[in-house]
């Protein structure tokens, strides 16, 4: 993508290449210093990764753990800080190890800086995971 990818279309990219299961095009969207937030993580699982590489190693095996099917609801909201947006989405699927439906609701404050996200957090519903111990992966986007 250029460096001059407004963060809207950045973001979309990305959505589609985790469709696509291009889990290493997914993380090359990232800055080498980006930072991946998990702010309502529960306990024992990642509450921040930094850098691009800590963000590779947590996303490597999500195709093994989610199949993501779609995304059919996502809404983008600009921000007075123009590299940032809010997104409200929603990724349906299955769970890969118990062939049960995957279905979680998320909301991202994403930054942009030259083409690439500088900094994610991703506000995703722990409960999820907690209602499901089976999965180990439920909550990563």
């Amino acid at each position: 993508m250029p460096t001059n990818t407004a963060p809207a279309d950045l973001y979309r990219h990305g959505l589609q290449l985790l469709l696509d299961k291009n889990i290493p095009a997914w993380v090359d969207l990232w800055d080498d210093n980006g930072i991946f937030e998990f702010p309502f993580a529960p306990e024992g699982w990642p509450k921040r990764l930094e850098g691009k590489a800590a963000v590779a190693d947590y996303m490597r095996d999500y195709p093994d753990h989610i199949d993501l099917h779609d995304f059919p609801d996502v809404e983008i909201h600009q921000t007075t800080t123009a590299h940032t947006i809010v997104v409200e989405m929603r990724g349906v699927g299955r769970l890969v190890e118990t062939d049960s439906p995957f279905d979680m609701t998320y909301i991202a404050v994403v930054t942009v800086k030259d083409g690439l996200i500088t900094r994610y957090r991703d506000y995703w519903n722990p409960l999820a995971v907690l209602q499901d111990p089976a999965s180990d992966f439920t909550g990563r986007s």
